[in-house]
């Protein structure tokens, strides 16, 4: 009998039924949302605490298997893909809000957790958790990826909003990366260790998080101009201004035709910004006069308000609906999903040598964006059976990076780095690529943590 064999007969006999190694478990466990090629686990756990995910880990270890936590599946660069076989970790029914810390603004919560079921916990306390990648994503798995999202700009990542972690290590310890002050200089930042590494240094199981309290008012305003420039100048003139924006999302033509089709919106078929202001009433409306403003003098267009719940919750369900209005732009098509981030004085410049990227290429590609914090996707709609459009796909995705590196940006903004950003790290990080692969092989040096992400040689 194998390693791989004896290490699948311990864990079946441990988990019975909460053990599947069928081919449709496998299959579903084998990919994310990305256009990444599937790779399948050779068997899919459901531990229900950190205990059995320590059980798991320690006869993984034991027997040399490779472990791929696993969240929703709802990433972008292949990062649940088992590209070594061995055993998908599925976290799912690790789902409970521990506690909540009013007084504290902060919440403890286990893996599972996705941000929208946090928020319906805490609809009635007068709190919120800010950060919405759009997709229903696991609290563990945006932690993983260091997620972010539309309300980034205002109230950072999960870098910032994640106050504690508890993690099981490649050896089957089991370590707190921190405790719920708020601040603390007590030696190495673990927390900030963990958060990113995509599974490759430990799997986590519980998250101490901050909260904030739920805005007196919101107020959300859609502009329409005729020129992408003067889009991307009013954004930049926004934060720069120093308004405390909560929300500015940049769609192109292409993207709002997407939207219009799919969510049965109206707006112009043109460059356009969606935004929102928290803050009191009279503050609310400062701002977005302030931000109106700002709009005319770069060609800004009508400065329409929504201020009903509704129509507020109605324009950021078909802005986070943009993957599926992709996808009826052209049927039968893929989506490379991509992104980079550059610093907000080099936003302009890298979008538009973007576009005319596009412009010469004959793949459709919605470009929309979190542009506050300088952060922008591309959506490549490809057909993987045609080889030239996947290497256009390619080529198209490589200039992008290539290009927001040389501005001093990153290759990946929000959606990790998986298998799709790998070959760029280098370039990026430098000699610092070298001290995460140190890093890395202290605390799994057998590789046996999510392999072959991050690094080209895992």
């Amino acid at each position: 009998m194998s390693q791989l064999q004896q290490a699948l007969r311990s864990l079946e006999d441990t988990f019975g039924r909460r053990f599947n190694a069928t081919s449709a478990m496998r299959e579903s466990h084998g990919r994310d949302e990305s256009w990444h090629e599937a790779a399948l686990p050779d068997a899919v756990v459901f531990p229900e605490s950190s205990a059995e995910v320590q059980r798991i880990v320690s006869v993984c270890a034991e027997y040399g298997v490779p472990i791929v936590p696993w969240g929703t599946g709802t990433g972008l660069e292949g990062a649940v893909c088992a590209v070594r076989g061995g055993v998908s970790v599925d976290l799912s029914e690790m789902n409970n809000i521990v506690a909540v810390h009013p007084e504290d603004l902060d919440a403890v919560v286990q893996p599972a957790v996705t941000h929208r079921a946090l928020n319906q916990h805490l609809k009635t306390s007068g709190l919120f958790f800010p950060v919405d990648p759009g997709a229903d994503a696991s609290l563990g798995g945006m932690a993983a990826t260091r997620a972010s999202g539309t309300n980034a700009v205002r109230y950072g990542t999960m870098r910032e909003n994640v106050l504690a972690l508890e993690v099981v290590l490649a050896d089957g310890r089991i370590i707190r990366t921190g405790t719920r002050a708020k601040k603390s200089s007590a030696g190495y930042d673990l927390t900030r260790l963990f958060v990113g590494s995509e599974g490759t240094l430990g799997i986590i199981t519980e998250l101490s998080l901050r909260l904030f309290g739920t805005p007196e008012s919101i107020a959300v305003a859609v502009c329409p101009f005729e020129t992408l420039e003067g889009a991307v100048e009013t954004v930049i003139a926004t934060i720069q201004s120093g308004i405390p924006v909560a929300r500015i999302e940049l769609l192109d033509e292409l993207q709002i035709k997407s939207i219009n089709d799919f969510s049965g919106l109206s707006l112009p078929e043109k460059n356009t910004l969606f935004l929102e202001f928290h803050g009191s009433e009279n503050s609310t409306e400062e701002q977005a006069l302030f931000v109106e403003a700002l709009a005319s003098e770069c060609g800004g267009g009508d400065f329409q308000w929504r201020t009903k719940t509704e129509e507020r919750q109605e324009l950021w369900r078909a802005r986070h609906n943009v993957a599926y209005a992709c996808k009826k732009l052209r049927p039968g098509a893929e989506l490379w999903a991509t992104d980079v981030c550059v610093p907000i004085s080099r936003l302009a410049e890298c979008i538009l040598e973007t576009k005319k990227d596009l412009e010469k290429t004959s793949l459709l590609a919605p470009l929309v964006g979190h542009v506050g914090d300088g952060n922008f996707h591309l959506t490549i709609l490809v057909k993987p059976e045609i080889a030239s459009e996947v290497e256009e796909a390619k080529r198209l995705n490589q200039r992008l990076v290539e290009r927001a590196i040389a501005m001093d940006g990153t290759c990946t903004g929000e959606h990790g780095v998986g298998l799709g950003k790998r070959e760029y790290l280098l370039k990026e990080h430098g000699e610092g690529l070298s001290v995460m692969k140190t890093l890395k092989d202290a605390l799994d040096p057998q590789g046996l943590m999510n392999p072959g992400k991050i690094f080209l040689e895992s």
